[in-house]
């Protein structure tokens, strides 16, 4: 068989020579030590099986229309089945009466009641078992369960880190020393977590159908595995380009505040701040994310453009007439707005309407403060001035009344006093990871971003050769190699052990329903 390298990448004699290379059965690694390949681990409820696992699973309504078939049939057999026994045994018949009423009076007793019962020490490691929609979903069915989640939040943010969350996830994000674990660490890790798997996800859809040229149904069918496997590799790498740019944006703004100004007045052979974040990276993270970040970047540019018709004429029959935003604007969705931005928008269908947003977006990120008008006076007849209602008196003054003890209380648990009631003070009240800047923050860094070519790659290239990770930059794998990689099914069990950890239980899995969008719409 010819290698690979003497076959056009991506053409369907490469894929067959491929899928050659991968039947040929490597030799039997030795045994493991009970550690079987973990798998991504997101901390959502239910799990979406592959195609080929889903095969054999039979739909709800298949299960349903059996129930109802053999439903009748069952009970019949179960009820001549008890009557049989009882009449060959009639000494057990005597015995029964007391284990049945047992049976129906502990069934009588609701299981609110059974629960409440319980220690609180038991409540508690049953709540922290609970998915973590479920948990947080727990605090809207009553104060008392409300009360029981927040007051609760250390023991069970602890247990969802130790069994549910990704090591390579804990790395860029540890624990805050000096404060207790709460729900806003927590979720802030399932949010980056979420954004980095519905990111994969769309960029995996975008290189098999512009790589790969997967277009029809049956090659979408037959290139599912290895988009799988695609996927679930790129989460790590898209999870800490979430981390670079997050990072980067908070210390661009303490850099501005510290020196008075910006990167644009200071003379640098590396970007100071790319250098700080690259630190945080071991050896092996920088020169995978390194190899991946043109990808991630190329994937949202060719989004951000029309499709790719011949001549102007055909694209205005077509109704594209718009070009591709300037690289101002979209060096500022990826520095400001976050990989969370570029979700958003990658996720509008049509062109028009997805340039549409990225206007918008911009314009609300520049666009100065405008003023409400101040609304005229109603006057009645002869200028008489119409009095207002005690009514309408009576309800502004209540609402004002209202409103002052939530602000009250939000103060206290910002002074780390115990608030008096829990139903409106949790520590999701902090919003979300890389939240929406002020006008005053943006006006200080737009002009001092960088350009779009010189983003990660320069000081990553430096750093990357200056700790002798390679010798010369011509030992970085190129596009066709990096791909061929991440669909290869011959993978070493110590990168899952090095990114996800050494085990992870099989009720967490990929939630692919909640991540999984419409195909992209055809050019």
């Amino acid at each position: 068989m010819e290698p690979l390298h003497m076959t056009e990448f991506g053409s369907d004699r490469y894929l067959e020579k491929f899928n050659q290379s991968q039947a040929n059965p490597a030799p039997p690694a030795p045994p493991s030590t009970g550690l079987h390949q973990s798998q991504f681990i997101l901390p959502l409820r239910g799990s979406s099986l592959s195609e080929a696992e889903a095969a054999p699973v039979k739909s709800g309504d298949q299960k349903r229309s059996e129930k109802r078939g053999l439903g009748f049939l069952r009970n019949k057999f179960h009820i001549k089945g008890s009557a049989a026994t009882t009449a060959s045994n009639p000494e057990h018949t005597e015995q029964r009466p007391s284990s049945t009423h047992s049976t129906t009076a502990r069934k009588s007793i609701p299981f609110d009641q059974l629960f409440t019962a319980l220690p609180n020490e038991l409540q508690v490691e049953i709540v922290a078992s609970l998915p973590l929609s479920d948990v947080l979903n727990l605090r809207l069915a009553s104060r008392s369960l409300h009360a029981l989640v927040s007051l609760n939040e250390t023991p069970i943010t602890r247990y969802h880190l130790d069994h549910h969350v990704p090591t390579y996830a804990k790395r860029l994000y540890p624990a805050p020393e000096g404060i207790p674990l709460n729900f806003h660490y927590l979720c802030g890790i399932w949010h980056r977590l979420h954004v980095a798997a519905k990111l994969s996800y769309l960029i995996c859809e975008w290189v098999s159908k512009e790589m790969f040229c997967r277009n029809t149904e049956e090659k979408k069918r037959e290139f599912a595995p290895q988009r799988e496997r695609m996927r679930r590799r790129l989460i790590p790498m898209v999870f800490t380009v979430f981390h670079f740019f997050e990072t980067y944006r908070k210390l661009h703004l303490e850099y501005i505040a510290e020196h008075g100004y910006g990167l644009n007045k200071t003379p640098y052979t590396i970007n100071p701040i790319e250098a700080k974040i690259l630190n945080m990276y071991d050896d092996r993270t920088l020169f995978q994310v390194h190899e991946i970040f043109p990808l991630v970047m190329a994937s949202f540019g060719r989004r951000l453009r029309p499709p790719s018709y011949v001549g102007r004429v055909e694209r205005s029959l077509r109704g594209y007439l718009r070009e591709k935003p300037p690289e101002d604007v979209h060096v500022a969705i990826l520095c400001l707005g976050g990989l969370r931005e570029v979700e958003k928008i990658w996720e509008v269908k049509g062109y028009n309407a997805r340039r549409a947003a990225v206007d918008n977006w911009y314009a609300s990120v520049t666009r100065e403060p405008v003023a409400e008008p101040e609304a005229k006076k109603r006057r009645g007849m002869l200028g008489l001035k119409r009095k207002k209602s005690s009514l309408a008196l009576g309800k502004t003054s209540t609402n004002d009344t209202v409103s002052v003890p939530r602000s009250s209380c939000s103060s206290s648990v910002a002074r780390g006093k115990q608030p008096e009631s829990l139903v409106f003070c949790t520590s999701l009240a902090a919003g979300m990871p890389m939240g929406s800047l002020t006008k005053e923050e943006c006006r200080s860094v737009l002009p001092d971003l960088p350009r779009l070519q010189k983003i990660w790659l320069e000081s990553a290239m430096a750093m990357i050769l200056d700790r002798k990770i390679v010798e010369r930059p011509s030992d970085i794998r190129r596009n066709a190699q990096i791909f061929t990689d991440l669909i290869s099914e011959n993978t070493a069990e110590d990168d899952d052990q090095w990114l996800y950890g050494t085990l992870a239980p099989d009720s967490v899995r990929p939630n692919l329903d909640a991540i999984d969008e419409d195909p992209l719409e055809c050019p």
